[in-house]
């Protein structure tokens, strides 16, 4: 039997969204930049948190660590290409060095993993942070969720940026991740989203460890366009991610139900080593061949891509 390829859903209106005139104009002033991203904020948070929306959080958390990863990689002045870094980090072997492209990516992997509840979810700092920066981590965070209640989420990520910039000013990642930990406790998520470093550049984060003047703005302006992407984003997942559930029932290879929950999961997916010999946080067997069956046939019925355009070495994903 052979299948059309599955279309992505066009009809996104079920979904929360940006108003037309939030992302009509650019902010210019600190005042506009507070206004617009309490609007994005609220749009990003309907996404991430009400269920009926679809939305795969752990693959959007998984595709925005990549790409955070690709943005302090450049902030760190090693101008890794996203492939190279995805590379790095899924088509090392166990137990080999990944180098510092796939460290890196590991570093937002494990971000994303901390837990923001419980009395001790600090203790999950303790392997990304070094020991210099760890000890004043607790206080520059606490202090971070303390400004975002007075002066917002995003004022709060420049805080704390700037607290652990005049520090070390080369903790650009640690900077960002501890952003990104002050914006997801500002809006009681449980996990952290890895936002703060898409648009930033090390310029900007010169600036704000030097209190240059309009620095908080700059910075701050870059965040909101950070927020926007990832709602951007979010959305496409979710249709992705409904097109891919759309056609789980077609699929007859054993253990296909738990193969589809892994691409629901991970943006990037070797068959070789995440789907065989068993299937990644299973005990579901699968062989390298029927592995390869299945990734071709979600790439043929539309809902999933081939990412590195090699024939050996390959990986899969369903977003774009």
């Amino acid at each position: 039997m052979t299948y059309q390829p599955t279309a992505l859903s066009d009809d996104l209106s079920t979904l929360p969204k940006l108003p037309g005139w939030v992302t009509s104009g650019r902010a210019e002033t600190l005042e506009t930049v507070a206004f617009r991203s309490g609007i994005a904020l609220t749009v990003l948070d309907q996404l991430v948190t009400d269920p009926r929306h679809g939305l795969p959080l752990k693959l959007l958390s998984n595709r925005l660590a990549l790409s955070a990863a690709t943005a302090t990689s450049k902030l760190e002045g090693r101008l890794a290409r996203e492939a190279d870094i995805r590379d790095a980090y899924h088509l090392t072997p166990p137990g080999e060095q990944r180098g510092p492209d796939g460290d890196l990516l590991a570093f937002w992997r494990e971000a994303v993993q901390l837990r923001l509840i419980g009395r001790d979810w600090q203790s999950g700092l303790t392997d990304l942070v070094s020991p210099d920066l760890l000890a004043e981590a607790y206080n520059w965070l606490n202090a971070g969720t303390a400004h975002a209640r007075v002066y917002g989420p995003l004022a709060a990520c420049v805080s704390v940026m700037r607290d652990v910039l005049e520090t070390d000013d080369r903790a650009e990642r640690v900077a960002c991740m501890f952003a990104d930990v002050v914006l997801a406790r500002a809006l009681n998520w449980k996990t952290v989203l890895p936002i703060s470093g898409l648009r930033l550049t090390k310029s900007m984060l010169r600036d704000l460890g030097a209190e240059e003047q309009g620095a908080d703005f700059k910075v701050q302006a870059s965040l909101l366009e950070s927020v926007e992407d990832t709602i951007r984003l979010a959305r496409d997942l979710a249709s992705r991610a409904a097109a891919l559930r759309s056609v789980a029932p077609k699929l007859r290879a054993k253990g296909s139900e738990a193969a589809v929950a892994l691409f629901l999961s991970e943006d990037a997916v070797a068959p070789s080593t995440m789907l065989s010999p068993m299937i990644q946080g299973t005990t579901i067997p699968m062989t390298d061949r029927a592995a390869r069956r299945f990734c071709d046939r979600l790439v043929e019925l539309g809902v999933s891509r081939e990412l590195t355009g090699r024939p050996t070495f390959r990986l899969y994903g369903i977003g774009s």
